[in-house]
């Protein structure tokens, strides 16, 4: 299963930081570039235009891929879905790698609407695959596999985007076409993993090859609970057809959960987590490191966010869901207020940048102890067969427009907010904590029917306190 991970989300974090390095290099190819062709250099703000294209492209494909990841699961299954994705990657990488000798800045732009596309189908299909193939009991750690493959990708591409290695100028092309590595990787070693067993059971209706997938993923271990509750879910959603995101949304038996996944994913991205690598050089510079050396400690915020990965990849099936969504959103809350009075009195009090570098910190390791993994578990954990693709399309087109919206807007936030411009995200991450309090089930060791079943409780409880207390034994059996 570990060669699902080696794609995919790696690329997510891979594609979204080695953009930041040639920011230079590729400004002065595209002027270069536009003054061979028409004989005139460019403006500085046309300059800046084009260069903001070519960063926010890359969630606008992954917009589109999070919308090709649903019909691609359903009609390819998640195994052939993830194998046939990697053409994405690999054409891109084209596209980038040869966009200098081609003397062409827009192939650059094409490349990373590429890419997006590629991390827009991995970041959905991905998790889907590892949670339907994982046990009841490390379902958890096994989709939380994704967070760390994310967070490995972003530190890997801080690190090759390195002056010394692949950010200079001379080879710039070779670091935006790196990418396509980790795909072929993925293409030499994903054939050999079968494909998930919650697919040929219950799409496909094919019992023997399901039985054969899960001994090659449990071995010889004794598999007659686990088919007995995937032949339950089977029967339950008998006759069913996979929903598209239109019927997901008209459904009225699933608007809690459908609730649930637009909060979580809208904020994901509205929690000021990516804002916050957008301080970090401000930062450590008003802290006295040399700018030379900035580069080298801005790979210690990405190795943050990936030790709390890795650590909540351990601990999820241990402590459960909810406690490190909360905990982190929590915390985030705190250390988003002590970061804006570090902001305001930078100026004033010679110690406040170090502790603006611990918020920064602090900030980005409680977001990695929970949000950031926990988030993508929850539409394999609370939708069933026929709802999880159309779930991961709406999670993923939600985080993708989200983070688009974020990298448009912050700018003029700072720009209106000043010191304080990170009360919005605290207002996010406050609402979300107090969401997740109020109206999510732990999941943990529970199987899809009995997380359904209990939304569907809350829900008549909730019905019931609409209309008057109706007794426990009505609302058990309206539950039912």
């Amino acid at each position: 299963m570990c060669a699902a991970g080696i794609g995919g989300t790696f690329q997510y974090g891979y594609n979204l930081t080695i953009i930041n390095a040639p920011t230079v290099h590729i400004q002065k190819f595209v002027n270069d570039t536009w003054l061979e062709r028409y004989g005139s250099q460019l403006d500085s703000w046309v300059i800046t235009l084009i260069w903001s294209v070519i960063v926010s492209v890359f969630p606008l494909g992954g917009f589109l891929g999070a919308l090709l990841a649903g019909p691609m699961a359903i009609k390819l299954g998640r195994k052939k879905s993830l194998l046939f994705n990697n053409l994405f990657i690999i054409i891109s990488a084209i596209f980038c790698g040869l966009s200098r000798y081609s003397k062409s800045f827009e192939m650059i732009i094409l490349g990373r609407i590429l890419a997006g596309v590629n991390s827009g189908v991995s970041m959905n299909i991905q998790p889907m695959y590892l949670g339907e193939s994982s046990p009841k009991k490390l379902r958890g750690t096994g989709t939380m596999s994704c967070a760390v493959s994310t967070t490995i990708g972003l530190v890997m591409g801080q690190v090759v985007g390195l002056r010394e290695l692949l950010g200079s100028e001379e080879v710039w092309p070779i670091l935006l076409a790196s990418n396509v590595f980790p795909g072929i990787l993925q293409l030499m070693l994903l054939p050999w993993v079968p494909e998930s067993p919650r697919y040929l059971l219950i799409d496909l209706k094919d019992k023997d090859s399901c039985e054969v997938a899960l001994r090659r993923l449990r071995g010889n271990c004794d598999l007659s609970k686990e088919m007995e509750e995937m032949m339950a879910e089977q029967t339950a959603i008998q006759e069913q057809k996979p929903k598209s995101l239109c019927e997901l949304i008209r459904e009225p038996s699933l608007r809690r959960q459908v609730l649930t996944i637009v909060v979580l994913s809208s904020a994901m991205q509205l929690c000021g987590n990516d804002s916050m690598y957008f301080y970090a050089s401000y930062i450590f510079q008003a802290a006295g490191i040399p700018s030379e050396k900035i580069q080298y400690v801005v790979i210690g915020t990405g190795s943050c966010e990936l030790i709390t990965s890795i650590t909540c990849t351990l601990i999820i099936d241990r402590v459960g869901r909810r406690v490190l969504v909360m905990g982190g959103y929590s915390l985030m809350s705190v250390w988003a207020v002590v970061f804006m009075v570090a902001l305001s009195q930078q100026e004033n009090i010679v110690w406040m940048p170090y502790l603006s570098m611990v918020c920064i910190f602090a900030y980005i390791l409680s977001f990695g102890i929970g949000p950031a993994g926990v988030t993508g578990l929850m539409p394999t954990e609370i939708f069933d067969q026929m709802a999880r693709p159309a779930a991961y399309m709406l999670c993923g087109s939600i985080m993708w427009l989200m983070l688009f919206v974020v990298g448009l807007a912050f700018p003029f936030i700072v720009q209106g907010l000043g010191y304080f411009c990170f009360v919005p995200f605290l207002v996010v991450c406050v609402s979300t904590t107090l969401y997740i309090g109020f109206f999510l089930p732990e999941t943990k060791g529970k199987s899809v029917l009995e997380i359904t079943e209990e939304f569907t409780r809350h829900r008549a409880e909730a019905r019931a306190e609409e209309n008057g207390w109706i007794g426990p034994q009505e609302i058990k059996s309206t539950s039912l």
